[in-house]
């Protein structure tokens, strides 16, 4: 049984999970707080699953263990596709490094009929640790820290992701017209 809200809602207000993934300092919030402003200024209703904000208050007390980073991801994906099945696009700038977790989460929005995109910002390494946002790469060269994605901790990299996004070769807002003409192609935006 639909309700009416249901039958009458637009293309604008269908929901998704739109992940983006990629090493630490690759752009992935900036971009998505952008796209965010954008989504909004146009009527849709939008929420940042911010990884940092994530690991603070849903995902207090993991670690970055193998398992522990699986289990954040399984949250964050439980809590994304949550909010898209009620019509928001939600833009997730996690890390995600593993290809199984990533999968995970996008089976669970599968199973649920819910969109899901998978968006790579892949800049190289070195561009990441030139623009350190939070001073990791600083820490990990100094021996401070270690398990750093990209660096001594595994990354891996999606092969066949919904949207690539190279934001070492274009501004932030490049890169958010980028995923926002995918939303467009979709029927999303």
């Amino acid at each position: 049984m639909t309700t009416d809200q249901e039958t009458s809602m637009s293309v604008t207000e269908t929901g998704a999970t739109i992940w983006l993934t990629g090493l630490p300092s690759a752009g992935k919030t900036t971009i998505a707080y952008e796209l965010a402003g954008r989504l909004r200024t146009e009527g849709h209703r939008v929420e940042v699953l911010d990884g940092d904000e994530i690991r603070e208050f849903l995902s207090a007390g993991l670690g970055f263990s193998r398992e522990d980073r699986h289990t954040n991801v399984a949250r964050i994906g439980f809590v994304a596709e949550l909010l898209a099945a009620n019509g928001v696009k939600v833009l997730v700038p996690v890390i995600a490094p593993f290809a199984d977790s990533r999968e995970a989460v996008r089976k669970r929005h599968a199973a649920e009929s819910t969109t899901y995109l998978e968006v790579h910002v892949a800049t190289p390494v070195e561009v990441c640790s030139v623009r350190d946002v939070k001073g990791l790469y600083a820490k990990q060269a100094a021996g401070e820290i270690s398990g750093l994605t990209g660096v001594d901790d595994p990354y891996e990299a999606p092969e066949a992701p919904d949207l690539r996004i190279e934001s070492h070769q274009q501004t932030v807002q490049e890169s958010a017209a980028a995923l926002h003409a995918l939303l467009t192609e979709r029927g999303l935006a």
